[in-house]
């Protein structure tokens, strides 16, 4: 198993780009500390499972990675520096969806990533 969370999370955090869109270092596995900061990030690892196999030993993972913005205003800008980071460090994004949360009235995009890496 390969622990991808420290080198994403870093990965967003060096975007320039992206820290100036958030207003910050916003960016949080599974949980924001503060639930009224808008613009955020928040992400966590979907699935992490053994891939490639030689002589009954796993030499690759398969890692699936989910990545939502959370903004009281369109989520767009921020998605397209998510977009460029993730696409850097190698991951393929298979889904993106615009969602909105009525209760609490912030838009959602939820990105999926997901790559393939060998095990050291």
């Amino acid at each position: 198993m390969i622990n991808v969370k420290p080198e994403v999370l870093q990965a967003l955090e060096n975007n320039p780009a992206l820290v100036a869109l958030l207003g910050g270092k916003r960016i949080y596995q599974i949980k924001a500390p503060d639930p009224e900061e808008f613009p955020r990030i928040t992400f966590f690892e979907l699935m992490n499972f053994d891939r490639d196999f030689a002589d009954d030993t796993a030499f690759s993972s398969e890692i699936h990675i989910q990545i939502d913005i959370w903004s009281k205003e369109s989520t767009s800008a921020i998605a397209l520096e998510v977009d460029k980071t993730m696409k850097n460090l190698g991951y393929q994004r298979n889904s993106s969806h615009d969602l909105y949360e009525d209760d609490t009235q912030v838009f959602h995009k939820a990105m999926r990533y997901s790559t393939i890496k060998e095990v050291d």
